[in-house]
């Protein structure tokens, strides 16, 4: 099923902006839903066009690349192999999995300059990025990124196109749900069990069983977890993956590598994480050292937590521990009724919906008087003060961290702001936001 996806306003705009004068490259993990989305694209907004799967492609079309200095003849002979006729400025040649084909990569800037047609390719950043060592990367691309579907893009997906709007009006007046808020809370728990894959929504929306959607997402990690394999053969990647929630879960305010690999610290395996995270299979909020506006300036590169990039991932890989997720774990965590803390869940969602909004993941932690730590579960930058979040998966009695935070660092807080489950309220200075309320921050 071809859903409708946010960023295709964005390549609708570099097609009318940039006109041909740059091709667009297309990045995301597995999955995700690249491929599908750049014909869809492709069928609707240009007159012909031809699909080069690298992964799938004729040994003759594969050889067209091998010499491009005659481009007349290349188009010719791509017209002939596709069966496909390219008209000047209305046909778009899309390269699919383009990592399996650096040199059709490099001849992106001839292509591109020779103006006749437009161009997508599509690609897992990660792989991008390890087969460029004998090519020239081309500068002629505009970048863009395809997260896992957001929660209005699920809505979409359901058929739902008022909802996600309504609850924008709602935050802008800052005014709570009501009743209404109840039902959010449990499409918002339907989404984070499901996740947002196509694949899995797919399934979903084919099947109404989310035990089926559990062993479509299960494919996913275990490509995922070939994939990191890949990036090291040690196996050193796929443990730290599989062991994201049990990490998050304990509190220890930072990723704790000589728990899940022995003989191993932060720095040692610095490389494997940053293909990890090239991958966009997982996210990073790094700790900082000194908040203030400029977090990168003193973010600490070893210090971190780590997240899965789709939460609905994140639940299979939590409750992993059987060969299939009983439909009663759903049924349970569904209904909010799961005697688990769920804090972490949670925790991730929300930094999938403020990575996916356009935000840089953040957070602090600080000791208290009686030696533990306070945390602030997220830091955003707002014009030049901070937005401290503090992150809980219940109702709330008490927001220490945050509180204690603002009062260190009176001068330098915007905003402050408590993610729960519960509707919109004031507490004095701070904002409790349901968390469906994310988005908009």
């Amino acid at each position: 099923m071809v859903f409708k996806r946010k960023i295709y306003e964005q390549m609708h705009r570099w097609k009318r902006e940039r006109n041909g004068s740059t091709a667009l490259l297309i990045k995301g993990a597995r999955r995700v839903g690249k491929s599908t989305l750049a014909l869809q694209f492709a069928k609707n907004e240009y007159k012909s066009y031809i699909l080069i799967d690298f992964a799938n492609v004729s040994k003759k079309i594969n050889e067209l690349f091998d010499d491009i200095s005659n481009l007349d003849l290349f188009f010719m002979r791509l017209e002939v192999e596709t069966g496909v006729k390219l008209y000047k400025r209305e046909s778009v040649i899309i390269f699919d999995e383009i990592q399996l084909k650096p040199i059709a990569r490099q001849a992106i800037k001839y292509l591109v300059k020779d103006g006749r047609y437009d161009y997508i390719e599509t690609g897992s950043l990660l792989s991008i990025k390890k087969n460029v060592k004998d090519i020239v990367i081309p500068s002629e691309e505009t970048r863009l990124t395809l997260y896992p579907m957001d929660f209005e893009e699920f809505y979409w997906a359901l058929g739902n196109t008022a909802t996600y709007e309504t609850l924008r009006k709602f935050w802008e007046i800052k005014q709570p749900l009501g009743s209404s808020h109840r039902k959010i809370m449990r499409d918002l728990r339907l989404y984070m069990l499901v996740g947002g894959m196509p694949q899995a929504i797919d399934a979903f929306l084919q099947t109404n069983n989310l035990q089926t959607v559990d062993d479509i997402k299960r494919e996913i990690i275990e490509l995922y977890q070939d994939d990191f394999n890949k990036i090291d053969n040690t196996g050193r990647a796929s443990q730290l993956f599989a062991a994201i929630p049990s990490q998050l879960t304990n509190n220890a305010g930072r990723y704790q590598i000589s728990s899940v690999l022995e003989n191993q610290d932060a720095q040692r395996v610095a490389n494997v994480v940053a293909d990890m995270a090239d991958s966009m299979t997982i996210l990073l909020a790094y700790h900082i050292n000194d908040p203030n506006v400029g977090m990168p300036l003193s973010q600490n590169i070893y210090r971190y937590k780590m997240f899965v990039a789709d939460t609905g991932l994140f639940v299979t890989l939590a409750f992993r521990d059987k060969a299939f997720t009983e439909n009663t774990i759903y049924s349970k965590l569904l209904s909010d009724k799961l005697e688990a803390n769920l804090g972490y869940i949670y925790e991730n969602l929300v930094a999938q919906m403020l990575k996916s909004t356009g935000n840089e993941l953040f957070y602090h932690t600080f000791p208290t008087e009686n030696n533990h730590n306070y945390e602030v579960d997220f830091l955003l930058s707002r014009s030049n003060k901070l937005c401290p979040i503090e992150v809980k998966s219940s109702g709330y009695k008490t927001h220490k961290s945050l509180d204690s935070f603002c009062q260190k660092y009176s001068s330098r807080i915007k905003d402050r702001y408590l993610i729960y489950t519960k509707d919109y309220q004031t507490d004095g200075q701070t904002s409790c936001l349901p968390v469906y309320f994310t988005p908009f921050l």
